[in-house]
């Protein structure tokens, strides 16, 4: 690996690493070199994350966080510089996929899903910027989705969460430039996790979405983990405000 491409000893934050797409997110950047922060909202699955990073042969530094919680954020932010001494890359991949029909949608399914997904992002990426600030380097990536440019049956709430991250990604980008800071986001397709399951293990319902991927095969956490990784490495260091689409040409189409 050429040094553009390298993340070895950058110490990497990983929000909602516990499971799915975050928890194969943090496995890969710890076995790229990276010093890997994986949080998460409970002691257990903290616990069963380091299980799995010593079975694998990586090291990995869990820490509790709920990105529901600003004050958590703040606190939990000043812990981990005080420990590292600085936060090199933060990404924002904490976020719920709950699936409702849209007018069975009640105020506090709106509230919950926009509180991780769409604020949890902005204040957890505020906190870790007055950090970069100081040092005038940093790279925010933010976990999107497809679904921010596609409407999805049954996910109003989560594609207007999902476009909100886009519009805060370029908003953020635009604003934090001057202070050496780069801000992308990452918008993959369906990928396999225990979230996507009930879907993807259903043959009708699989098919379905193979057919809308030209590339005709789901999405992987390591398809992802490549575009994070690209987006934390030097070699990105003119990409700002992006979202990079990792879909198979599903929204191509």
């Amino acid at each position: 690996m050429t040094a553009a491409f390298d993340v070895t000893d950058a110490v990497v934050v990983v929000t909602g690493a516990s499971r799915g797409i975050g928890r194969e997110l943090a496995m890969l950047l710890a076995e790229a070199g990276a010093i890997v922060v994986p949080t998460g909202r409970t002691t257990a699955d903290l616990a069963d994350l380091s299980v799995e990073a010593r079975y694998r042969g990586v090291q990995l530094h869990p820490v509790l966080l709920d990105v529901r919680d600003v004050a958590s954020i703040r606190q939990t932010v000043d812990r981990i510089v005080a420990t590292h001494g600085r936060i090199d890359v933060l990404v924002n991949n904490a976020g719920l996929g709950h699936a409702y029909k849209a007018l069975d949608v009640t105020e506090a399914d709106w509230d919950d899903m926009m509180a991780v997904n769409l604020r949890g992002v902005f204040f957890t990426s505020q906190a870790v910027a007055r950090t970069m600030i100081l040092r005038r380097s940093g790279r925010i990536i933010n976990i999107s989705s497809q679904a921010s440019f596609v409407g999805l049956p049954d996910a109003a709430v989560y594609c207007a969460s999902k476009g909100g991250v886009n519009m805060l990604t370029k908003a953020l980008a635009v604003e934090w430039a001057e202070h050496g800071i780069t801000v992308n986001a990452v918008a993959p397709t369906f990928v396999y996790t225990p979230g996507t399951a009930p879907i993807l293990d259903d043959p009708e319902k699989r098919a379905k979405v193979l057919a809308k991927i030209p590339l005709a095969r789901l999405g992987s956490p390591e398809d992802v983990a490549n575009a994070v990784i690209y987006l934390a490495t030097p070699a990105s260091r003119l990409v700002t405000g992006t979202v990079l689409v990792v879909d198979g040409g599903w929204t191509a189409q």
